[in-house]
């Protein structure tokens, strides 16, 4: 990866569920699973987040982690008139603050906390389900697209820890710009 650009950011949140909540029909309620938010977290190449529920599963190896800016949400629940939602209820295992992450689509970059490096590729967009209608307020789930973060692959083994980050890109971001719904495509690599 050619870094060209750095950011200081805050990783907020770390989320790690063995099991999915969201599934069948959203007027069921969701499901009863085990969810940490972790102080910290072990990343393992081309697996994901130890103890995830993705964690090494074959159809999400490019996606196995995904982040999402804490702006977005803040921006949603404002635009719905709604009073700030709990940051984990959309189930992002990375909640960030301080950075735009639709650039980062189809790019190699990189989350530094504590000295520590974990090197990610920019997969897809984390498209919101439906299932945001019911757990944070009606609306939520269009109110979400464009700004439901960035699924992406672990490209190296390494440890994320709560609190002050730096976000190492080679492309420039607009962190004024992480609570806005933009038309996520990712970028095509030579």
């Amino acid at each position: 990866m050619t870094a060209s650009y750095r950011y200081d950011v805050e990783v907020l949140h770390l989320l790690v569920s063995p099991e999915h909540a969201y599934f069948g029909r959203a007027r069921d309620g969701a499901a009863d699973v085990p969810t940490t938010d972790a102080d910290r977290v072990e990343l393992v190449a081309g697996k994901g987040i130890i103890g995830d529920r993705f964690f090494g599963k074959g159809a999400h190896m490019d996606a196995a982690v995904t982040l999402l800016a804490i702006e977005a949400i803040e921006a949603i629940a404002a635009e719905l008139g709604v009073a700030p939602f709990d940051p984990l209820l959309p189930r992002r295992n990375v909640v960030l603050r301080g950075t735009h992450l639709a650039p980062l689509l189809g790019q190699e970059f990189a989350l530094e906390s504590r000295g520590a490096l974990v090197r990610l590729r920019g997969g897809r967009p984390a498209h919101p389900c439906a299932w945001m209608d019911e757990v944070l307020a009606p609306g939520a789930h269009a109110a979400m697209r464009g700004r439901g973060g960035v699924r992406c692959q672990v490209l190296s083994d390494g440890v994320l820890h709560r609190g002050p980050a730096v976000l190492i890109s080679p492309v420039p971001l607009e962190p004024e710009r992480a609570g806005e719904a933009t038309v996520l495509r990712p970028t095509r690599l030579p």
